[in-house]
């Protein structure tokens, strides 16, 4: 199997970990039958890709074996941003036939946490992640792996993340804080729940902490997670 180093952006941030803490909790007792978690996001830049990570190293964390799916098969950033993998292969390759799914996993320095990149752009993404080699490819996955999370192009722009959301047992949307109209990302959820995919909740990302308590240092960045129904 190959092997790669990622990076996790505020590892070492006390607040940010806590704030993973409480969202793997949330996934945790979302349910057993919740395993296949897609991530997706309304803009670009609002750090999906980065949580992807750094939820799948919290629940690795736990001891629970965890893949971590490259599926934005036309922008990633997650081999040139947040790993040293070079030449990669991936689920493109996966997909077309061109590699094995097990010659395509990549392990990491975190026991327990697995990444499949996306590999090669395809001239036809929603073509491949529409076929029936997808669909089995996740079957595949759960019943390997404890959680697989699946790291999705922005709604706003194109269709992917609703193609995958109706191979998932579920899905997270993350939110840049103050970035994204509400009835963009209300849109967005529906999207979604057209595809059958059941919406846990929201994500904020880069919510900034104005007050000091006994629990804070000045002002930091931070995460928070809120139940979809309180958008509604």
């Amino acid at each position: 199997m190959n092997r790669t180093t990622i990076s996790l952006p505020a590892e070492d941030n006390y607040f940010v970990q806590e704030a993973f803490n409480v969202l793997r909790t949330n996934v945790l007792f979302s349910g057993q039958d919740v395993k296949v978690i897609l991530l997706t996001s309304v803009d670009q830049n609002e750090g999906k890709s980065v949580l992807s990570l750094h939820l799948g190293h919290s629940l690795a964390e736990l001891g629970k074996r965890v893949l971590v799916i490259d599926a934005d098969l036309r922008k990633s950033v997650l081999a040139g941003r947040h790993s040293d993998a070079k030449n990669v292969i991936g689920l493109s390759e996966t997909l077309n036939g061109m590699t094995t799914l097990s010659d395509a996993i990549y392990s990491t320095q975190y026991p327990n946490m697995f990444l499949l990149f996306s590999g090669a752009y395809p001239p036809n993404p929603v073509k491949l992640l529409n076929s029936v080699y997808f669909s089995d490819m996740l079957k595949a996955v759960k019943d390997i792996f404890d959680y697989v999370i699946v790291d999705t192009p922005p709604l706003g722009y194109v269709i992917d993340a609703a193609v995958i959301g109706a191979n998932c047992d579920s899905a997270l949307l993350v939110i840049g804080s103050d970035h994204v109209p509400y009835r963009a990302a209300r849109e967005a959820v529906e999207q979604l729940r057209k595809s059958n995919c059941n919406v846990l909740g929201v994500v904020l990302n880069n919510v900034s902490s104005k007050k000091r308590d006994r629990y804070s240092h000045g002002k930091y960045k931070k995460y928070q997670y809120k139940k979809y129904e309180q958008y509604k």
